[in-house]
């Protein structure tokens, strides 16, 4: 159980969630077509950039300053995570599989809004017909979002 919490932790979106949190982004020195394009919030862009600058607290002050920075930063995810690291895409793939279903299906039902802002909608579709949608910035969250949305009415009882 320590990897999917230590994921939760380390993945693409909690990072640029930090950075954000930070207002890194306003910082970074970026070419103009990244600009132009939102760069500033992408979620990749602010993941990578917080990862350097905690490269560089740890070859300038060492190890124990790096770990005091990411202890202040992570501080309370690092006291939540237990609620976070369930990934609902695996719990709910268990849960059909458990019940002698195949895995879910995800289907991408739209992509909208404009390059660096976009907006994805999909569906969780189990073999039965249930289903459920979520949307987010990222089609893995929308993914994440849908899955988390089914299997709380699957094992609800509600659908």
């Amino acid at each position: 159980m320590l990897a999917p919490r230590f994921n939760a932790l380390v993945r693409k979106e909690t990072c640029a969630e930090v950075a954000d949190a930070l207002e890194l982004g306003a910082a970074l020195k970026l070419g103009r077509s990244e600009m132009l394009s939102g760069g500033r919030r992408k979620a990749a862009l602010l993941a990578d950039a917080l990862e350097a600058v905690i490269a560089a607290v740890y070859l300038d002050a060492g190890f124990e300053a790096a770990r005091a920075l990411v202890l202040r930063l992570w501080g309370t995810r690092i006291a939540a995570v237990d609620a976070d690291a369930r990934d609902a895409k695996t719990a709910l793939q268990e849960w059909a599989q458990a019940r002698g279903l195949p895995p879910p299906e995800y289907l991408d039902l739209a992509r909208e809004g404009p390059d660096h802002a976009p907006c994805f909608t999909v569906e969780a579709r189990l073999s039965d017909g249930r289903a459920a949608r979520g949307t987010a910035a990222a089609k893995r969250q929308a993914q994440q979002a849908a899955a988390r949305d089914l299997l709380g009415r699957v094992e609800s009882g509600y659908d």
